[in-house]
């Protein structure tokens, strides 16, 4: 899901601390060149816009996305064109890219690589309340469609730089934000740091993750939910464990009081039982694992579990092995094994025991 998302977001973004435009002068892009570890960058300028088919049938306000020549190298938008081409065109004869999404709202004929369309925009020094001289009005041909994911499918256009300037009435030197494409994108929190001693505080400099805050939240939210949901399971399973042995202890109480007439402490009997608890979790843990691994190996190599609906890129659902989430597992696991053995061995040490017969 991640790598879908990245496909749209780039490593780095400067954007304005306030506002949603701002000025970027000559010298900070030359700096910007100068830096060794940036693979290249694109000027982007954003708004929401109406875009209406060419009968005005049909219509939809969709994000207006103004991107240069760059914008080709900096993200993954043109590896994910479903039809026509990645061709955004020039101030005077700017083209349109739909999403999958927008392109269906608006009824526009994918089997044709050409359909125009009229662009509605409200000018920057527009009031809130929009009279008809506050809004610019432009017929734009299509170029293609794209296929990335539902949250940008349905949501942006893609188009010209200058023709969204023009459009909103920016100046020469004032832009949405700059999006950046590192060489190592794990360099991405060393970058940040240079980049806001270029651009100073007036600048906001965002990774990938930044700029789309609240879906990595909701993903490492549901992460951790899985975590407490599968702990819960560990935790019920554990009363197994409690009553597997504590009838050990009782069918084994003759055997414990021979080792204590034989002087045997009550710590090494403890030891013997929690010992068999972490035993039966290892060798549990051990197979679930080993059992993950198949599982997921299969997943990666033929997808069997399916995603419903044909609206994703993919048909499977991704999954991702890291090491730090068999670790966490298997500490939990080992956890929960020592607290499930520690009440039924406390009892086998604590409790008194005598080999007269009754």
């Amino acid at each position: 899901m991640k790598s879908l998302y990245s496909s749209f977001y780039t490593d780095l973004k400067i954007a304005p601390a306030a506002g949603k435009f701002m000025i970027i002068t000559p010298e900070q892009l030359q700096k910007l060149r100068g830096l060794e570890d940036i693979k290249n960058f694109s000027l982007v300028a954003e708004e929401k816009a109406l875009i209406q088919n060419q009968d005005g049938n049909y219509q939809s306000f969709t994000m207006l996305k103004g991107v240069d020549s760059n914008y080709r190298y900096v993200s993954g938008v043109e590896a994910h064109i479903m039809s026509g081409s990645f061709n955004i065109g020039s101030v005077d004869s700017p083209l349109l890219i739909l999403g999958a999404g927008v392109e269906n709202a608006l009824h526009v004929l994918s089997d044709r690589n050409i359909f125009q369309l009229k662009v509605y925009l409200g000018k920057r020094t527009s009031s809130k309340v929009l009279n008809e001289e506050d809004l610019s009005v432009e017929l734009i041909n299509t170029s293609g469609t794209f296929v990335i994911q539902q949250d940008f499918d349905n949501k942006y256009a893609i188009t010209n730089l200058d023709f969204v300037k023009r459009m909103l009435g920016l100046k020469p030197n004032e832009f949405g934000g700059v999006e950046i494409a590192l060489k190592d994108p794990g360099q991405a929190n060393e970058m940040k740091s240079q980049l806001q001693k270029i651009f100073g505080s007036d600048y906001k400099i965002q990774s990938r993750y930044e700029q789309n805050q609240s879906l990595y939240s909701v993903m490492q939210l549901e992460k951790w939910a899985i975590y407490a949901v599968l702990t819960l399971i560990l935790l019920i399973a554990a009363f197994n464990m409690i009553g597997s042995l504590t009838m050990l202890v009782l069918e084994k109480q003759k055997d414990i009081n021979v080792l204590i007439a034989m002087g045997t402490k009550r710590s090494f009997i403890q030891k013997i039982f929690l010992s068999e608890g972490l035993l039966i979790a290892i060798i549990g843990g051990v197979i679930g694992m080993l059992l993950a691994l198949v599982m997921a190996w299969f997943q990666t190599r033929y997808g069997w579990v399916k995603l419903e609906g044909g609206s994703f890129l993919i048909d499977a659902f991704p999954v991702s092995l890291k090491i730090g989430d068999f670790l966490l597992v298997w500490l939990t696991v080992l956890v929960i094994a020592l607290l499930a053995s520690w009440l039924p061995s406390r009892k086998a040490a604590l409790n008194e025991f005598n080999l007269r017969s009754e």
